[in-house]
């Protein structure tokens, strides 16, 4: 572009929002898309919370991590440095990566780790997207302190489709755990049994005053009366969907996953791992003798443990008077297991779908995929003692019967360089292979099978692809991400998905489009997207201890006939394995 401004380095918080400011507000329209480098030094940082004090894994010391904030339209580069013992990869969640899959970020998927004392600089460009997104780890569960919000502004000049806020806050839930999330998943892939939960849910990483020594780590939202705030809600938790409610306050949702919806108000939304929502929040408008706890507290329709605790922080209305000791109120959650309250909430979503901000609904469909996703077990090895579901086995998790297994080289390199031999093959099957009641009795047999299988699509194919839950121990919601994609949910239920009856339920006009979306506990939803996009492309449970498990699987989208539809040779900094 023409007159092109140089790269600027914003190194911390202080100088990313100068520098946004001073690049939003003094930038002509001929020089819009701009460059933004930012470099992530991954460190340990010590934390205390609940009393307890650890090393955690963090970009630049901070926790949770810094913003990444970018204009629809600039080039990214994060250069990301590992200072640390464990290898570490970052994924921007939700940004489309056109082109540029070597940037996406699951390891061993489109990458090989960085190792200690190497650096790798991710580059792309945010193509047709604006709202929040997130970034975080992808290798393990280290994604538990490695987390961050992406802050996309529209185009300079354009607007939002609402009142422009007052002001805009990112709020990110997460988990804490008193001990190093590492041992805990390596404890439970070693005996094949649930892993331990959780110590506490947080908010922009305080856990609140309903947890034991937490008090003076609660996230205080200040606000004047009379304004409109857009609250940018996140959940990188690991394990855990989020009810969250604020008291005496109603929320006008008007985005998921970076995609504007149709305005809807709720008391209380659900929020899973993965997913973001933007909300208007109107404040009142005089000064209430009150303040308002913001709660969230899990969704868990699964069978065995969770951290079923609830995390509080306090929204404060800056009085002018120096008392301040009002009473506190405090809103009302969902039981845990409101699995009807979910399903109720997941169908107000309703894409814009304006003249500009279309829903482009694939209405002919090339190929048509049925996937089961839910859990099952894998055989204790010989000569040890598991403590899995049943009769000695370990906790599993498949897509089709399938567990994915994670190859030792990353499966884009091997794609690209046509070296797949002995690292994945292209059998990935579309079908169960033995159709049962999915969500009745389970069968007798719950082994999985275990591969790295994928699917291979000609690029531009349209896909559609039902996700049916099962009831194999126990009939839970999975919420799944598509790297690579945004796609449409165009039909959701309860029980088995009916091929014949189901599809004329189906909304092909305004559907929401995301890039997570909840199956729900014992039922199915059926998703469309077009495989624009040549690559590699991971897709999986967005609960972390599900993934582990193996419910995941790729797929590998060819390239198109056109210069900018083929995937470009990988960087030179690219990680080795």
């Amino acid at each position: 572009m023409a007159n092109s401004p140089r790269p600027i380095i914003l190194p911390s918080m202080a100088a990313l929002q100068l520098f946004s400011f001073f690049i939003c507000s003094s930038v002509p329209d001929f020089a819009a898309a701009l460059t933004r480098q930012y470099t992530f030094n991954i460190k340990y940082q010590n934390f205390t919370r609940l009393c307890h004090t650890r090393s955690l894994v963090t970009v630049n010391g901070q926790f949770p991590g810094p913003r990444l904030v970018a204009r629809e339209g600039d080039r990214v580069l994060v250069t990301v440095v590992n200072h640390v013992a464990e290898n570490i990869t970052i994924h921007w969640h939700g940004v489309r990566q056109l082109t540029s899959g070597w940037a996406d970020g699951p390891a061993y998927v489109t990458q090989c780790p960085i190792q200690t004392g190497q650096a790798y600089t991710y580059n792309f460009t945010i193509t047709g997207q604006r709202g929040t997104l997130l970034w975080h780890a992808h290798l393990s569960w280290l994604r538990s302190s490695l987390y961050g919000p992406i802050i996309i502004l529209p185009k300079l000049n354009e607007s939002y489709p609402f009142k422009k806020p007052y002001k805009e806050i990112p709020i990110l839930f997460g988990e804490w755990f008193n001990v190093d999330p590492e041992a805990v998943i390596a404890q439970a892939l070693q005996t094949g049994a649930g892993p331990n939960v959780s110590d506490a849910y947080t908010i922009n990483g305080l856990p609140g005053p309903l947890y034991n020594c937490s008090a003076k780590d609660t996230y205080k939202l200040k606000v004047k009366p009379g304004k409109t705030y857009l609250l940018r809600l996140i959940n990188a938790a690991l394990n855990d969907e989020l009810f969250f409610s604020i008291a005496n306050h109603t929320l006008t949702v008007v985005e998921a996953d970076a995609v504007y919806v149709k305005p809807f108000d709720v008391d209380t939304l659900l929020i899973s791992p993965g997913q973001t929502t933007n909300v208007l929040l109107k404040t009142k408008p005089h000064f209430p003798n009150a303040t308002f706890f913001m709660l969230a507290g899990p969704y868990f329709s699964g069978q065995g443990t969770f951290d079923n605790s609830t995390t509080a922080g306090v929204l404060v209305y800056k009085h002018p008077s120096s008392n301040n000791h009002f009473p506190s109120l405090k809103p009302t959650l969902p039981p845990f297991n409101a699995t009807a309250f979910v399903a109720n909430f997941t169908m107000k979503f309703r894409s814009l779908a304006s003249a500009k901000f279309p829903a482009n609904v694939p209405q002919i469909v090339d190929r048509r995929f049925f996937f089961t996703v839910g859990l099952g077990t894998s055989p204790c090895p010989k000569n040890t003692t598991c403590q899995g579901p049943n009769n000695n086995t370990k906790f599993s998790a498949s897509i089709n019967n399938v567990s994915f297994v994670l190859p030792s080289l990353a499966l884009l390199q091997s794609y690209f360089f046509g070296q797949s031999n002995g690292v994945f093959t292209s059998d990935f099957p579309q079908n169960p292979a033995t159709p049962f009641n999915y969500t009745g009795a389970p069968p007798n047999n719950t082994m999985v099978s275990n591969g790295t299988k994928t699917v291979v699509l000609t690029f531009n194919t349209s896909v559609e692809l039902v996700l049916q839950g099962t009831s194999i121990l126990g009939a839970e919601s999975h919420p799944l991400h598509l790297h690579g994609f945004n796609f449409f949910v165009v039909g959701q239920g309860f029980g088995n998905y009916d091929p014949n009856k189901d599809p004329s339920t189906f909304n092909l006009a305004d559907p929401v489009e995301r890039n997570t979306a909840g199956v729900p506990a014992g039922g199915w939803i059926a998703i469309r997207f077009l495989a624009d996009n040549p690559g590699v492309w991971f897709m999986h449970c967005h609960l972390d201890i599900h993934t582990s498990w193996g419910l995941r699987m790729a797929w590998i989208v060819l390239d198109g006939p056109q210069p900018n539809q083929k995937l470009p040779p990988p960087p030179s900094d690219l990680p080795k394995c």
